[in-house]
């Protein structure tokens, strides 16, 4: 799969194609059904699959901080294309430019002139162009109007789980709630966070708790809090641990910190590139008023998820499960108000996912 950045990186080879648009946030299992559309007719016209996404996503160039949380940066999301079976990204930069662009404007420019579409599938209620004055009407009758060079339009089929539809909003929520569990049957795998460990204030050591840190961008957060984690380290062996997710309220950061402890592990991690997975919510963000308190805290939270992975391997082993299934919670291990600094319990709109 190719990553083609900005329409004038385009080239001959990129054009004829079975497109399709959209965030693809999370790329869970409605982007996915959306994809097996576009691999469909792709397949019967002998074309490549194409997908348009947008750096900064549309809501995040308008709302900034106010903005939906990510479920997955670029790369972890052109990775996921790809698996998908995508032959071609094509990542737009949302600015000025290319906000200001009439409906008829990105047709011309970006579907007509740039990828030269034979067939495209978005949601019927698609909304594109300065003011969202563009929608699938539009697209169907320009399409058809411009003959030999214009493209068929398909409207993507709606995706649900036990009569729910999935939505990146709906993953928020799941992953916000602690309901692991479902949210990875929502998006087809269990959600992961991951990134390259780098050196940090080494205050863990000081108390005892030596971490791994993986510096996030800044973006509201998806996850924020304490959870039990399995950690897949260079190699695909796997550590269970656990992991503060944000700001680090009782040390203070600049940016927001994914920082685990793994059990039981004595090696050197910097420079590596870690994937861990939250399993379950132990409880929210706290600032402490000294070191001594935190400590306690934190012994306090490790055995809170050695007893979680405790139990929960040996139901594993009651049960006869001998495959590397995570142990996925589908609740917070503790009652606690959840009061997230994030968008993630927000209504679906048009522009979900």
């Amino acid at each position: 799969m190719e990553v083609i950045r900005g329409l004038h990186n385009l080239r001959e080879e990129h054009r004829g194609c079975v497109a399709t648009i959209g965030n693809f946030d999370g790329v869970h299992r409605g982007h996915q059904a959306i994809l097996d559309q576009c691999r469909e007719q792709a397949s019967k016209l002998r074309l490549p699959v194409t997908v348009v996404v947008f750096e900064p996503q549309p809501r995040e160039f308008f709302a900034g901080d106010q903005a939906p949380p990510r479920l997955t940066r670029l790369r972890e999301k052109v990775r996921l294309l790809g698996e998908s079976g995508v032959d071609y990204v094509l990542c737009l930069p949302f600015n000025e430019r290319l906000r200001s662009l009439t409906a008829v404007e990105f047709i011309d420019r970006v579907l007509v002139e740039g990828l030269g579409v034979r067939h495209l599938v978005v949601g019927d209620d698609f909304r594109f162009g300065c003011d969202r004055s563009g929608d699938f009407s539009l697209l169907a009758e320009e399409g058809e109007r411009r003959g030999r060079v214009g493209f068929s339009v398909e409207h993507t089929r709606t995706f649900a789980l036990d009569d729910e539809r999935v939505s990146s909003t709906r993953v928020r929520t799941l992953l916000a709630s602690g309901n692991f569990a479902q949210a990875a049957r929502m998006l087809g795998r269990p959600y992961r966070l991951g990134g390259r460990v780098v050196a940090d204030q080494q205050l863990g050591r000081t108390i005892g708790v030596p971490t791994a840190n993986l510096p996030l961008p800044r973006l509201p957060l998806a996850l924020r809090g304490v959870y039990a984690v399995v950690v897949e380290l260079p190699g695909g062996h796997r550590c269970s641990g656990v992991a503060n997710i944000g700001w680090r309220p009782t040390v203070g950061s600049d940016r927001p910190v994914l920082e685990v402890h793994l059990f039981d592990f004595d090696g050197d991690l910097y420079g590596q590139r870690l994937t861990v997975f939250p399993c379950a919510r132990l409880r929210g963000e706290v600032k402490f008023d000294d070191f001594a308190a935190l400590k306690q805290q934190i012994a306090a939270d490790q055995a809170r998820a050695r007893r979680y992975f405790s139990d929960e391997c040996q139901g594993a082993r009651e049960l006869g499960l001998t495959d590397d299934s995570l142990p996925l919670a589908s609740a917070p291990l503790a009652r606690e108000t959840v009061n997230f600094e994030s968008s993630a319990g927000r209504s679906a709109d048009h522009d979900d996912g």
